[in-house]
């Protein structure tokens, strides 16, 4: 493991003064360094690639998170919208993704001090340093970081002191084929694929009711579809589930009594309840390899074919539509300039990882860390938020919180402050010693 520079910054170089901190992603832990750094009097700018904050919950708005509103609000946060006489969710309440973004995101966007720095409809498509590459050693430090960015006007560059990268893993799920590649013909029926978390009650209803859904996935995010395709065969009863998984059970979303969060704890509740009377049909230990057009050669032909290898052999399911719900990885392409160290297997910071690595880290709470085990070779470049769990699962909202508080005193100089880390969370009550790829990210936190 190499060995870093945990020193916090002085006196910054010349080329350096003057210039921002650049945070990537206005989601709730985007937000939340920004409020951080503005607290600290720090400048930043905050870019995120849709054209409204919060972009990627707002499409899974519809579901309810099992985390209630007292884990979901940053301390900082909270402090500087109280000084506005915004007044906080009762703290017991479980709000949707919606009702997050509307009582909590969006009124922390609206202040001006986060308002003024924040850019949207901006993607980050590379990080690196001014005038070097990765290979470049000398002055590295003192030179700006180096963003390329794409907006609605084209391609533009801007030079920031550090960068905060918090911009998630929403958009990059992990692939339906247990391999970690997308299965053969996935191009020819990517049309009936949909990611996780469909709104089947909603927007989306008119694609699922009536209709065969197939949900791949052993997490909560798929236990969410699960439950909401069962209360769609009450309005549509010839709406039919099957649900996919890869191993013997879906040891993510077992009920535990021990679980603190009895929301996340329901959610297994129900889901075993549904799978026991009958209404989901659950098939396990099936290992995606091959989707096609059902009746191929037929151009009317609507559903797709599901070949997976289950035991010694091929199985196959015909279905209408399939969901996938094996999780999210990082992107890592826009970081291909930037001294990383990863951890091999799960693609979180190296330090971080024997925390959070399901083949390690068995269970679903997390010791207290911050920027120390978030530093990375490249000095200043930070990785944040659910993006720092790479492809682990059991993120949860006040663990980026306590991240981003850590990391924002440390670009301060507030060495005390960075390294007195602090955190509870409620315990899952589930263990497991399932691979990483056998569960899904945390969703809902």
């Amino acid at each position: 493991m190499t060995l870093l520079d945990l020193t916090p910054p002085k006196q910054l170089s010349s080329r350096l003064q003057g210039l921002p901190v650049a945070i990537i992603g206005a989601g709730p832990i985007g937000l939340a360094t920004a409020a951080n750094l503005a607290d600290r009097g720090i400048d930043f700018v905050l870019l995120e690639a849709g054209d409204r904050i919060a972009d990627s919950i707002e499409q899974w708005g519809h579901i309810r998170l099992f985390s209630p509103w007292r884990h979901l609000v940053d301390p900082v946060s909270k402090r500087l919208l109280a000084e506005t006489g915004w007044q906080e969710p009762p703290a017991d309440s479980l709000p949707t993704g919606a009702e997050l973004l509307r009582d909590f995101l969006i009124p922390l966007a609206d202040l001006p001090a986060i308002a003024a720095r924040t850019r949207l409809g901006v993607t980050v498509t590379d990080v690196s340093r001014e005038g070097m590459d990765r290979t470049r050693t000398n002055g590295r430090a003192q030179a700006p970081f180096l963003l390329r960015v794409t907006t609605a006007d084209g391609v533009e560059e801007l030079t920031a002191r550090a960068v905060i990268d918090a911009s998630g893993t929403y958009r990059s799920p992990n692939s339906l084929g247990s391999s970690g590649l997308d299965p053969l013909g996935l191009a020819e029926v990517a049309d009936l694929v949909s990611p996780a978390m469909p709104d089947v009650l909603g927007r989306e209803r008119d694609a699922f009711a009536g209709r065969h859904t197939v949900v791949v996935g052993a997490g909560h995010s798929a236990a969410n579809t699960l439950l909401n395709l069962a209360a769609l065969v009450e309005e549509a009863p010839d709406t039919r589930i099957t649900w996919v998984i890869r191993n013997a059970q879906a040891v993510r979303v077992s009920t535990s009594p021990d679980d603190e969060l009895q929301a996340r704890a329901s959610i297994g509740t129900r889901v075993d309840a549904l799978v026991a009377s009958g209404r989901i049909e659950i098939v396990d230990r099936f290992e995606i390899v091959r989707l096609a057009r059902a009746g191929a050669g037929d151009p009317e032909a609507s559903g797709v074919r599901i070949t997976g290898r289950r035991g010694d052999g091929l199985e196959t399911i015909e279905a209408d539509r399939v969901v996938n719900a094996t999780g999210f990885r990082p992107n890592l392409a826009m970081l291909r300039e930037i001294r990383l160290e990863l951890d091999e297997i799960v693609e979180a910071p190296k330090r971080l990882a024997p925390l959070i690595d399901p083949n390690v880290h068995t269970c679903g709470t997390v010791e207290p860390h911050g920027f120390a085990e978030l530093t990375q070779p490249e000095r200043d470049f930070f990785i944040v938020g659910m993006k720092s769990y790479g492809r682990a699962p059991t993120f949860l909202l006040a663990t980026g919180y306590e991240q981003v508080r850590s990391v924002s005193a440390w670009l301060a100089g507030d060495a005390a402050s960075a390294r007195n880390v602090a955190l509870t969370l409620p315990a899952t009550g589930v263990c497991s010693t399932g691979a990483p790829g056998a569960s899904d990210s945390s969703c809902c936190s």
